[in-house]
């Protein structure tokens, strides 16, 4: 199968969006498919002996480092010389929008993947435009065949917004990386002398993931907070968080050694439509504690696999780490409970069910419906 993916973000940034399309590129090869990438530039034109097409980009307002890409007519040209089987749209906001115009122009069937909680990050920008976000949002997902959802939370959202064909598809973990196995008992000991639990933050560090929460964490006595990532409010976030180990960004062995070494992952942030991070902390044997909102709910069963905190009371924050801090057994249990729960959820298992139930549904409808 020929599968054009047009992307709002690839490698070389570093986000949810760009790497999930990173790991379906890579299966979808190991598969046998053939795909092509379409995304904003600047960027190397090859990924895995994939062909990367860049399209015009500007940088985002505030967030420069981040390319958004703009309407180009080498992103009609490159589906129609393609000759894709299927688009695929990732988190489609601005070029994916260029995609769905030229892709029904071309009459090629379309799935889009709802990824990126917009709305969310305006806001964490000063931008209040949810309305009009809602309206663009409701209205690219309309006009393509099939959309799919990374939560329940995402899917009552888009539902609300009128949009019809909506299902379920989760995102995949890199199981022979992210394990228990991982874990550094020396790199333990020089983040804490010993003396201390690590309880840590993995992700990008901007506005919108609200790492500034873990403030609440600072004066917790027996806790040694790490972050782990770089971004725009790194600066920021070391002038909050003085008594925090910043490690910059981590890729690969580095990752999931720093990931499977901490004792509690926290995520922050309460805008997110799924939160790969905490999968992956799921899947390295690490306790997680994350918001009550969005994506999270569908990954943690507070007191089951992880514990939840209200977003409005960071003083709940504060006493689910206190808890896992006391109690050693009960990180245990909780972690040994979710990293069962995630067992399965492997990239070429999620890759192979978007291939054949939802690419194969807008190729030929009425075979699957059979």
């Amino acid at each position: 199968m020929r599968v054009a993916i047009v992307t709002e973000s690839f490698v070389p940034q570093v986000n949810g969006v760009s790497n999930t399309v990173r790991h379906i590129v890579r299966e979808l090869g190991a598969a046998g498919h053939d795909p092509l990438v379409i995304a904003p530039g600047p960027g190397p034109l090859e990924h895995d002996g994939v062909p990367v097409v860049r399209v015009r980009s500007v940088g985002l307002p505030g967030y420069r480092s981040f390319p958004i890409g703009l309407p180009d007519a080498a992103v009609r040209r490159s589906l129609a010389d393609f000759r894709p089987d299927v688009v695929h749209l990732a988190s489609p906001i601005a070029l994916g929008a260029t995609g769905i115009r030229a892709a029904r122009r071309l009459g090629i069937p379309t799935v889009a993947v709802y990824q990126t909680d917009i709305q969310g990050f305006a806001r964490q920008y000063g931008i209040r435009a949810d309305a009009v976000l809602d309206r663009w949002i409701g209205h690219l997902h309309r006009r393509v065949d099939r959309t799919l959802v990374p939560s329940s939370c995402s899917l009552a959202q888009l539902t609300a917004l009128g949009v019809p064909d909506l299902h379920l598809w989760r995102r995949g973990i890199t199981l022979d990386l992210f394990r228990p196995e991982r874990r550094d008992r020396d790199l333990a000991a020089r983040w804490t002398g010993g003396h201390a639990i690590t309880v840590g933050y993995v992700g990008r560090l901007a506005h919108e993931k609200q790492v500034h929460r873990l403030g609440v964490l600072a004066q917790l006595s027996g806790v040694q907070l790490v972050v782990i990532g770089d971004g725009p409010a790194r600066a920021e976030l070391e002038r909050r968080l003085p008594g925090a180990i910043f490690t910059g960004m981590l890729q690969g062995d580095e990752l999931a050694t720093a990931f499977a070494t901490l004792d509690v992952f926290v995520h922050t942030g309460d805008a997110e439509t799924f939160c790969q991070t905490i999968q992956e902390a799921q899947a390295s044997g690490v306790a997680v504690v994350a918001p009550a909102s969005g994506g999270p709910l569908d990954l943690v069963e507070s007191g089951e696999t992880g514990l939840l905190f209200d977003p409005t009371d960071l003083g709940s924050l504060w006493s689910a780490v206190a808890l896992l801090r006391d109690s050693g057994r009960v990180r245990h249990e909780l972690a040994h409970r979710a990293e069962l729960a995630v067992a399965g959820r492997s990239w070429a298992r999620v890759v192979d069910e978007l291939v054949d139930r939802h690419y194969g549904a807008v190729l030929a409808p009425a075979t699957a419906a059979a």
